[in-house]
């Protein structure tokens, strides 16, 4: 699922009628005027773990990782990847009515799915699209794949996975070196649809289709950023529309290879989604997010110094992932900094970053 230290690669609704189809409204739009100026430089609150794994007979699982996450007729719905003792990944799903409940939600892993199955399966990104009143759900089954719904709250209910792409472009493919192709990412304006994802081996890729096509017609896959040290530019990019205005926010997951190899995210910000991306804190000593600018909430002790794979709270449900510029939590995925040995044997939890210093 990751590309990691040394260049190993390791394995890694019905919606009735119109008026009824979920869409920002139903999580709370940006109120007018919100585009907000996002500061130069980030402070934020952590939480502790709320949502942990929850192992059974046929599941013993070990980390839960990699979280989308949408609020949803009341509820906060959360789809994660699943790792075990045996190095298998898959996917999961819990649901809850506040945060406080999150840790004794109960939890659904999707292999129980026939139509998922136990395949590989992995980084899921959930969000409504609206032009079909159609759920997708795109995530990795090695290549980028989707599976759809119109009930996210039934984690049973995801179609069988169908693929984005008829093969690997030979961009990746020229570039990718000995990383892969992984962490896809879709995000739609009016009238595109696009698709980031990052190769491990410090490349961040963009790819485009119409609104009307999607889910079909990806091409124009170009490189949108580039770094000499893989590490840099390393996995889980995120893409957001800053409230209601025409502004966009990249995140993407590094190694803080200049001092302690510890995972934090850096920013970038466009104009457009298909414009350029100009850096807005995208080093490790003006970071987006990581352990130098990150509290944690009184009586909680600092319980990670890895800020991991995960998502911003939206603003709403659909296919342009707005976020509230003004009013920034983000749903991470972190670990005791003891924790060493095999990758897929780390001890992921998950847990909501606040941000402390809007300007709004």
């Amino acid at each position: 699922m990751r590309t990691f230290v040394s260049g190993l690669v390791f394995m890694l609704p019905a919606v009735g009628v119109l008026a009824l189809a979920p869409g920002p409204a139903l999580a709370g739009t940006p109120q007018p005027g919100r585009e907000g100026s996002l500061p130069g430089s980030f402070s934020w609150s952590s939480s502790g773990p709320l949502i942990s794994p929850k192992p059974d007979a046929g599941h013993p699982i070990l980390s839960v990782k990699d979280p989308t996450v949408f609020r949803y007729r009341d509820r906060w719905h959360v789809y994660f990847t699943t790792a075990d003792t045996a190095g298998r990944w898959s996917l999961g799903y819990t649901s809850f009515a506040r945060w406080s409940e999150a840790a004794s939600a109960p939890q659904t892993f999707l292999d129980t799915n026939p139509d998922i199955g136990s395949r590989y399966a992995a980084a899921p990104q959930v969000f409504y699209f609206a032009p079909q009143q159609t759920w997708y759900m795109v995530y990795q089954t090695g290549p980028p794949s989707y599976s759809t719904t119109k009930d996210p709250s039934d984690p049973l209910s995801w179609s069988a996975p169908r693929n984005f792409f008829g093969g690997e472009p030979p961009i990746v493919t020229e570039n990718k070196g000995d990383g892969a192709w992984l962490d896809f990412w879709t995000i739609c304006d009016r009238t595109d649809c696009y698709m980031y994802f990052s190769d491990g081996n410090g490349h961040q890729y963009r790819s485009r289709t119409t609104l009307a096509e999607f889910p079909n017609g990806f091409r124009d896959t170009a490189i949108v950023l580039n770094e000499p040290n893989r590490f840099d530019l390393f996995e889980a990019g995120n893409v957001y529309r800053l409230g209601d205005g025409d502004g966009y926010l990249m995140l993407v997951e590094a190694l803080a290879t200049g001092s302690d190899w510890r995972r934090y995210f850096r920013a970038w910000t466009a104009d457009s989604l298909g414009g350029a991306w100009k850096p807005l804190a995208d080093t490790e000593a003006n970071p987006f997010a990581r352990s130098s600018n990150v509290a944690f909430e009184a009586g909680q002790p600092a319980w990670t110094r890895d800020f991991s794979h995960g998502e911003m709270i939206r603003a709403g449900v659909d296919q342009t992932l707005t976020i509230d510029p003004c009013r920034l939590r983000f749903l991470y995925q972190g670990m005791d900094p003891a924790a060493g040995g095999e990758y897929y044997r780390l001890p992921w939890r998950l847990a909501l970053l606040t941000q402390t210093n809007s300007t709004c």
